[in-house]
């Protein structure tokens, strides 16, 4: 693969440089209420407009279908872009229309562009070669070169992250240099103790990678809502806790192949729980309560693993010489719910291991509960790409930057 560097060897100045960046950031209206993304891609973009090239940023942010949304609109990330940069950034309205052009066609060398949210184009996530390949085209019409560096986009066969690089000379920014040789340390020649911690709601959504960790691991710790499957697998009582009962076999094959293997599996040994789902906007008390991960009241949801289990995860971590940490362990978004995963945070900032933060919720939870970013060995900006990393899958978006 290709990377940035090269290309600014062979000399950018006056080129047209399209990066595919991600700046997925959560809005509240339009609010940016974390901008790890837009500061993940700031040194591609820096490098390329110091460089002298005409930067053209382009990205998705959420599900808007394939039509124009104002909910959707990349006007804040642009903005925001711009205040990080300490220069003015231009915005176009549309994506391949003649706003995009008048904006791409305005710059000078040095300047940067944002062009509207890729996902209002249906040809961006169609799964028609044609659809998709016509969109491409018309992206590929606004450049001469090609940068990718939005990882969190990367298990995506999307128009602007499979189908943009084949039209264009591209690199790989950055970011997805980075990411990539830090996903290649946790799958190839791993230090070991090797230990992963693994949270969310669903179990469902992790079963290929704990498959697949089931061969590379040393330890398992699991908190989260996919907890209770794992401890009703055991069968344990778990109230009214969150639970997916289908796949208990699969989980309860899991916990057998991991015994044969000798890949130890940590699960709580006590929970917090409450009688009802907490109000997330106005964070009031929620009652909560301690209880054995094995005798859970019946009218009780679980959401957070218990004081005792966090000191056991944190004990658990504290030999490892690399951690993976992908998913909060419970409900952290409230204050009576957010002891679990301060503890697994912290124990990963104590720990001298080579420390993982797999992104999405995870690298969320490690800014909304003011941890020092600095302290941990790298935050991903990709849960789903690392994850299908992780699993052994091919990832379209590197698939596409190697050719």
């Amino acid at each position: 693969m290709k990377t940035i560097d090269e290309l600014l060897a062979e000399g950018v100045d006056g080129k047209r440089v399209f990066v595919r960046a991600d700046l997925n950031v959560p809005l509240s209206g339009a609010t940016i209420t974390d901008d790890g993304r837009i500061r993940a891609v700031l040194p591609t973009v820096k490098a390329l407009a110091e460089a002298g090239a005409k930067v053209v940023v382009a990205s998705h942010l959420g599900r808007p279908k394939g039509a124009s949304d104002p909910a959707f609109s990349l006007l804040p990330a642009a903005e925001r872009l711009g205040e990080l940069l300490g220069a003015p950034v231009a915005f176009a309205q549309d994506t391949i229309g003649p706003a995009a052009h008048d904006a791409v066609d305005g710059l000078q060398p040095g300047q940067v562009a944002v062009i509207e949210n890729l996902r209002f184009n249906p040809g961006e996530t169609s799964k028609d070669d044609t659809e998709r390949g016509e969109f491409a085209d018309r992206l590929a019409a606004l450049a001469d070169v090609y940068v990718g560096d939005g990882f969190g986009a990367v298990h995506r066969g999307h128009a602007s992250v499979f189908d943009l690089p084949a039209r264009l000379p591209h690199y790989a920014g950055y970011l997805i240099a980075t990411e990539v040789g830090v996903l290649k340390r946790l799958t190839e020649d791993v230090k070991r103790p090797y230990a992963v911690v693994l949270g969310g709601a669903k179990v469902s959504d992790k079963l290929g990678v704990i498959d697949h960790l089931l061969e590379k691991a040393d330890r398992i710790l699991v908190g989260g809502g996919m907890v209770f499957t794992f401890l009703k697998a055991k069968g344990y009582e778990i109230g009214a806790s969150l639970l997916q009962e289908d796949q208990i076999p699969v989980v309860q094959d899991y916990l057998r192949r991991a015994e044969e293997r000798g890949v130890e599996f940590v699960l709580p040994v006590d929970v917090v729980a409450a009688a009802e789902f907490p109000d997330l906007k106005t964070k009031a008390p929620a009652n909560p309560g301690t209880f054995a991960a094995d005798a859970i009241p019946s009218d009780r949801i679980g959401l957070d693993i218990g004081p005792e289990s966090g000191k056991l995860y944190a004990a658990k971590l504290a030999d490892a010489a690399t951690v993976f940490w992908n998913g909060p362990m419970g409900v952290f978004e409230h204050p009576d719910f957010a002891e679990g995963t301060k503890a697994v945070a912290q124990a990963l900032i104590e720990s001298s291991a080579f420390t993982v933060v797999g992104g999405g919720d995870s690298a969320a939870a490690v800014r909304i509960l003011g941890f020092d970013e600095n302290a941990f060995g790298h935050i991903s900006t990709g849960g789903g790409a690392s994850l299908e990393y992780l699993e052994g899958k091919t990832l379209p978006g590197l698939a596409a930057l190697e050719n």
